[in-house]
């Protein structure tokens, strides 16, 4: 055992480390969707293989030897999903974020925290989705084309009951609202509570196949949430909901908790 320390180098430990945080990464994309009972099936697979040999079953083991000459291609398949999440997570630019687009994100992140604060006093539901990495134009497409500066004002407007796209989510790209009354995939976690509905499912399902937030309001209580990663998270108030909200979009924040450069950018924002 002595040896064994003696002879590790730090490269080594530092190799473990990132090894380590990877598949850490891994099961945290892959947990609580369907991933997790297919993985459990392969592993299933690849031991009966095992058992088949060890046992000299020959049609049984070039049945399973012939299903792995080909398991990249139904790994890629399978696991579409999850892989496109895990690779917009690689290809998340949160220092650039920060240095060209900080001011204007955390504009909207008000904007957001001001509508969800002002619906769930007055218990109407809403669905606010903010791109981040992973494009979402496809399902923006599918809903109502917009282009708007994002502001409380045009967010309340669409969530009001008489709204003919307040049953749709809004997707949020940047500092614009590019889509209103948007439908999106539902969550495909069997272990969901049926107290969830289907707006909240929509939030968890977007989140399960993309980078992006998800910001709910629910119309039965009142409550907002955040579903992220594909998990939800209730937020207690308006102040929590934007703390949160600005870790999750990489706002930099001054010394007093003052985004940085929003001033300016509200007195741009009041000129427009």
């Amino acid at each position: 055992m002595n040896g064994m320390l003696t002879t590790l180098r730090w490269r080594d430990v530092l190799d473990i480390i990132v090894v380590a945080a990877l598949i850490y990464r891994v099961l945290t994309l892959f947990r609580g969707t369907r991933a997790v009972q297919i993985a459990i099936g392969l592993g299933l697979v690849g031991a009966a293989a095992v058992v088949a040999r060890g046992l000299d079953l020959t049609s049984l083991g070039w049945l399973l030897d012939h299903f792995w000459s080909f398991w990249v291609v139904a790994l890629l398949v399978v696991f579409q999903p999850e892989l496109r999440r895990a690779l917009g997570w690689l290809g998340q630019a949160s220092l650039l974020q920060r240095l060209t687009g900080g001011a204007e994100q955390a504009q909207v992140v008000e904007e957001i925290v001001r509508t969800a604060d002002s619906l769930a006093a007055r218990r109407i539901g809403a669905l606010i989705v903010v791109e981040r990495a992973t494009g979402l134009r496809q399902l923006a497409e599918l809903g109502v084309a917009l282009d708007a500066l994002v502001s409380s004002d045009l967010l309340t407007s669409v969530f009001l009951p008489y709204s003919p796209l307040h049953d749709g989510a809004v997707i949020i790209q940047g500092t614009r609202v590019v889509a209103a009354g948007c439908f999106l995939p539902l969550s495909r976690n069997t272990q969901l509570g049926r107290a969830l509905g289907t707006r909240h499912r929509a939030a968890l399902g977007i989140t399960e196949e993309t980078d992006a937030v998800a910001v709910t309001v629910s119309e039965e209580t009142g409550g907002i949430s955040i579903a992220v990663s594909g998990s939800i998270e209730p937020v207690a108030d308006a102040d929590a909901l934007r703390h949160r909200l600005k870790e999750l979009l990489d706002v930099a924040e001054g010394p007093s908790g003052e985004p940085v450069g929003l001033r300016a950018l509200r007195r741009r924002w009041s000129r427009s």
